[in-house]
């Protein structure tokens, strides 16, 4: 079960450090560049990943191409996803040895999620931390 307990959303979101961002994009109208900034601002280090615009910088960060490029571990995966395409950044999780994946609001893949929780990461979907922090208190 993806985690839903405010007290462990909190937990995880006070023990993250680094974030891998999958969809994040370098186009202000965007909700993953806003909520890049946000994060960044509360301290995080927040790692870009689109394949479309791999060598970019966002927010003064290098753009990867995939998880498996960046070479540092990965405390959460924050997927920009659809609903369907979100069960490939899962797999890329799992295989980068992330502790958590978060699936964006409307983002909801149970099966990708089960496949998560097997592998011993947490879990939390359809929702944004730019979202649960300020109303968590963080």
């Amino acid at each position: 079960m993806p985690i839903e307990n405010d007290d462990q959303i909190a937990e995880l979101l006070r023990e993250t450090k680094t974030i891998a961002m999958i969809g994040a994009s370098d186009n202000p109208s965007r909700a993953s560049y806003g909520v890049m900034k946000f994060l960044q601002e509360k301290g995080y280090r927040v790692f870009p990943v689109n394949p479309t615009i791999t060598g970019e910088h966002i927010h003064g960060e290098f753009v990867w191409r995939e998880l498996s490029e960046i070479g540092e571990p990965i405390d959460v995966v924050d997927i920009f996803r659809n609903s369907e395409a979100a069960g490939e950044a899962v797999d890329q999780a799992i295989a980068a040895g992330a502790r958590a994946v978060w699936m964006q609001l409307g983002v909801i893949n149970e099966d990708a999620a089960k496949r998560a929780e097997a592998a011993g990461l947490k879990v939390v979907m359809d929702r944004c931390p730019k979202i649960e922090m300020p109303r968590l208190g963080l």
